[in-house]
């Protein structure tokens, strides 16, 4: 299943680098964590637990990059399944 087009355009931002961020996004409970580049790489969506996990679905990142540099040539988002409480 595709990303929503707005969650795709928090997910193109860069962040700062190997962190966390928990927010709402549509309703829904998104927590997303980024690379040492600060690039979005692991995303999960659904409800968030008393513990702060998220049950819901888990998709991660594919980036590939130009030769020799940093710039992203193309990148899109893989649905690797449900999660849940554990």
């Amino acid at each position: 299943m595709p990303l929503n087009e707005k969650i795709e355009k928090v997910l193109n931002k860069v962040y700062q680098p190997k962190e966390r961020y928990d927010t709402t996004l549509l309703k829904k409970d998104v927590t997303y964590i980024t690379n040492e580049l600060g690039e979005p790489v692991t995303l999960f969506i659904g409800k968030r637990n008393e513990d702060g996990s998220i049950a819901g679905e888990r998709y991660v990142r594919t980036i590939v990059r130009e030769p020799n540099s940093n710039v992203i040539r193309k990148s899109h988002w893989d649905l690797k399944g449900k999660v849940s409480r554990g």
